[in-house]
């Protein structure tokens, strides 16, 4: 009997997926890996966006391709998936904001044809409480979606606009570089 249970509980972590192995950071728990329209996307990593002492929210960056290279992920071509999890309420109109920031940090000479994408883009960001979830979801063709607490808010057409999304957190000129760090696995 006791061979059979120390078998059990040796085989048992074996027997679970990836999908029920979490990451936890400052409270918030993440699959370490998910399926989605039969892809199976995994968590590239976890971060804390801070302003100024402030912990804001904290982001998951899931992949078909994993990479340390936050260029790469912006310009490739998979479906890619950004969740936020607020720490504490903000105005849709602060988050709109510090996106469009992020745009024009990062977007380079693509900004001018972008910016009236960005303009629909900031209206679509509700208000958000402790624990609401926003999610940028790109797939290939069919460009951006944002998802509020599971229900959509609206989309933003354009692999240009995705890209220059992406890099608003993983670019050059990041809001946040242990934010963008920590998506990045480092």
């Amino acid at each position: 009997m006791k061979k059979m249970a120390m078998l059990l509980l040796l085989t048992l972590p074996c027997a679970l997926s990836a999908a029920e192995v979490e990451v936890t950071l400052k409270g918030v728990s993440m699959p370490a890996a998910m399926q989605l329209e039969g892809k199976k996307l995994e968590l590239n990593g976890m971060g804390l966006r801070t302003k100024v002492v402030f912990k804001v929210y904290v982001a998951g960056l899931y992949l078909e391709k994993t990479s340390r290279d936050g260029l790469e992920i912006a310009a490739s071509e998979q479906i890619k998936r950004m969740e936020l999890v607020f720490l504490r309420g903000v105005d849709g109109a602060d988050v709109a904001k510090a996106i469009a920031e992020g745009f024009v940090n990062n977007a380079g000479p693509e900004l001018p044809a972008l910016k009236d994408r960005i303009a629909k883009f900031e209206k679509l960001i509700p208000d958000v409480k402790k624990g609401d979830k926003l999610l940028f979801l790109y797939r290939p063709g069919a460009g951006v979606e944002l998802q509020a607490n599971g229900k959509p808010a609206g989309s933003i057409e354009g692999k240009d606009f995705a890209d220059a999304l992406f890099r608003v957190w993983l670019g050059s000129k990041p809001a946040d570089k242990a934010l963008k760090n920590g998506l990045l696995g480092l």
